[in-house]
């Protein structure tokens, strides 16, 4: 017997006794383990598991079922296109963020120079750099293990990119056209910090009410950028209205608030003059 709850030697077996996931994730893993795609598990039903796969694949799903975040478990994520390199020193890369390279694509001038603040797994500044390898892309990150990260996803993928280590704009002194953030937003208190259990709290909080870090790089931002300079983003689905009044207060102009598919209001973009 295996932790599957039933007798499991083929994929067949596998494919018929999973109870613990959903068919997606399920697949996933089994795919993982045995390095092939999808299709595969369906059109080889028949080829038996190894005692080591079966314990592996036995391992992910008890792993998955308790909650652990399925990009975890395989090491990878899909975003814009790309596959990002993801452990559990950078946050698991979400839809809604595509938002924010959308945004960002249809403000670029031809070889804008462009700021990432806070880049984690690299994923905004690589689906940029794929899209728009005339600009010139810097992105900052103060974890060193994240930073190890997006460098790798980089180099996967040939994209130039000039990584810093520091705190949001650190010792910055150049401007750029486009400056563009995912920080943290979620308040300390935040009830959802449970489901999020696995991702690391540092790119996940921001103080009492989710805001600290929005209201210095929005603060901040100015200084860095040229003059008609855009900066773009993401925020809570309840904190667009206070982000906006941030974006004025810094002295931001012809103010826009995208929605994600869910209909929340989760990106703003505001433009220096």
């Amino acid at each position: 017997m295996t932790a599957l709850g039933a007798q499991v030697t083929t994929l067949g077996d596998y494919l018929n006794a999973q109870r613990h996931l959903d068919r997606i994730d399920a697949d996933a893993l089994a795919a993982h383990v045995l390095e092939v795609g999808r299709a595969y598990l369906y059109t080889h039903p028949e080829r038996d598991l190894g005692h080591e796969e079966l314990a592996r694949i036995d391992t992910l799903v008890a792993q998955r079922a308790a909650g652990t975040p399925l990009a975890y478990l395989t090491g990878h994520k899909e975003f814009w296109s790309l596959t990002l390199e993801v452990d559990t020193r950078v946050l698991i890369p979400r839809p809604e963020t595509e938002l924010l390279v959308e945004a960002a694509l249809t403000r670029l001038k031809d070889g804008a120079r462009i700021l990432d603040l806070g880049t984690g797994s690299g994923a905004i500044a690589l689906a940029l750099a794929v899209e728009r390898p005339d600009c010139s892309i810097t992105a900052t990150e103060h974890d060193p293990g994240a930073l190890a990260v997006a460098r790798r996803n980089a180099a996967r993928h040939g994209c130039d990119i000039r990584f810093l280590q520091c705190d949001w704009f650190g010792d910055l002194d150049r401007q750029f056209e486009v400056i563009l953030s995912n920080p943290p937003y979620i308040a300390a208190a935040d009830p959802h910090l449970d489901s999020l259990s696995c991702e690391p709290r540092k790119a996940l909080i921001s103080g009492a009410d989710g805001l600290d870090d929005l209201r210095i790089i929005v603060g901040a931002a100015p200084n860095h950028l040229t003059h008609q300079g855009w900066l773009l983003v993401e925020h809570g689905w309840d904190q667009a209205k206070r982000v906006r009044d941030l974006f004025r207060d810094a002295g931001f102009t012809a103010l826009e608030t995208r929605r994600d598919p869910a209909g929340h209001e989760r990106i703003t973009a505001g433009q220096i003059r």
